[in-house]
């Protein structure tokens, strides 16, 4: 059976010249030649992603989209129209959001959480971002501090919509943000609470006593790493210590003040150094 929306592993039947023909138990699928990758030939075995063009015709591809069927993804508006919206999600055609299927107007260049789906009637691949339908409301058996997965999503007034571990909707507050993110992206962070109305509240950083502890045997390692020396201060810019160590100036500023207290660094105007025990 033909999975739409999806990575499909199918037998090259024949070659002709506007490209290759693959089989299926719900007809033979067209993979055109500037998706064929060198050397392929009849008989072989080959992975593509199988939707439909804008004749409705049933295309194969090697180009990887941005999600597949059944997924949530962050998609930058191309166009809109008269009928909805059209996403760039990595393939020829772009993902139609209809006007019925969007939480508020889209306009192009606008970033937007969207999930995709097959619409039965229509048998088509399409986009929604009225999200609630498609999250998952089961009893979230997740604890406080537990690491989870990230899908970034549009920046808002308090901070950054996010998917979370492929189902739940969350916050990531945007004065924990400590560094550049991109819509798109995916990103470990750490689940600080479940909120009443099942949604979840954040952080790229673990909280309290672990995230310290975790924080001083970064800096601990990259302390040996650079022969007991780092050029940085609590004066140093977020990014720069971001850069170096991958934690908040406030992390960092907590982790070399227990280290300090330890009496394992030195604190210098110009960095921090590591201190020989006798």
């Amino acid at each position: 059976m033909l999975h739409l929306g999806d990575y499909n592993y199918l037998e090259i039947l024949r070659d002709l010249e506007h490209g290759m023909y693959l089989g299926s138990d719900d007809g033979d699928v067209l993979l055109p030649r500037k998706y064929i990758p060198e050397g392929t030939q009849v008989g072989d075995m080959i992975s593509v992603f199988v939707y439909r063009d804008s004749e409705d015709r049933l295309i194969a591809t090697t180009l990887e989209p941005k999600a597949k069927v059944d997924q949530f993804a962050c998609l930058q508006v191309r166009d809109v129209n008269n009928f909805g919206a059209f996403l760039e999600w990595g393939l020829e055609k772009d993902l139609f959001v209809p006007y019925r299927n969007q939480h508020e107007a889209l306009y192009p260049g606008q970033w937007a959480l969207v999930y995709v789906y097959l619409d039965e009637n229509s048998d088509r691949l399409v986009g929604s971002t009225k999200l609630g339908p498609f999250l998952n409301y089961d009893p979230i058996e997740l604890e406080e501090g537990d690491e989870v997965q990230l899908l970034i999503g549009p920046e808002k007034a308090l901070g950054y919509q996010v998917i979370v571990n492929h189902k739940y909707l969350g916050m990531l507050y945007r004065n924990e943000v400590f560094r550049t993110l991109e819509p798109g992206e995916y990103t470990p962070g750490y689940l600080k609470q479940v909120r009443e109305d099942n949604k979840l509240d954040v952080s790229l950083q673990k909280q309290g006593y672990d995230e310290v502890r975790e924080a001083t045997e970064t800096v601990l390692a990259k302390l040996q790493e650079a022969n007991g020396h780092l050029p940085l201060t609590d004066k140093s810019s977020p990014d720069l210590i971001y850069q170096t160590l991958g934690m908040s100036k406030k992390t960092f500023k907590k982790a070399i003040g227990a280290l300090y207290k330890r009496g394992t660094v030195q604190l210098l105007p110009e960095g921090i150094s590591l201190l020989t025990k006798s």
